[in-house]
């Protein structure tokens, strides 16, 4: 694989990673205020089942110490680019800022596994409904 191609594929991996974390984190928040707002979008069944799982796979490899794949994946070609640090392009210096910290490993367990019991919280809060039911769609 080309050099160039490998960082371009590196710089779209991270987008896409920020893009994950921003459905992970922008998704909670539509489901407070939308579920204190009576929005229906945010109960429904496949948007709640699909944020849930996405925090769930966060909080699992966060407990067994896996590094995230798309953080694997990122690395591998940006070492293919002869890229190693994350100020290769404009997309990887400025995304990168967003998702990667300097902290213990327990910090980042610890705030994932907060995050996830907000997620499941959420969900008990306001449950997910059918937009097919004929119950209305308020907060509870």
């Amino acid at each position: 694989m080309d050099a160039t191609l490998a960082g371009i594929l590196a710089d779209a991996v991270l987008t896409l990673h920020a893009g994950v974390a921003a459905f992970v984190v922008l998704g909670l928040a539509a489901i407070l205020a939308g579920g204190a707002a009576g929005w229906g979008a945010v109960r429904d069944p496949r948007f709640r089942a699909l944020h849930l799982a996405a925090i769930a796979v966060v909080v699992v490899q966060a407990w067994c110490g896996v590094e995230c794949p798309l953080t694997t994946l990122e690395m591998a070609l940006r070492e293919r680019a002869g890229d190693v640090t994350y100020e290769g392009s404009c997309i990887a210096h400025w995304v990168g800022r967003l998702l990667y910290h300097d902290a213990p490993p327990w910090v980042f367990v610890a705030a994932y596994s907060a995050f996830g019991a907000a997620v499941a919280a959420a969900w008990w809060w306001f449950p997910p409904r059918s937009r097919n039911s004929h119950a209305p769609l308020t907060a509870d």
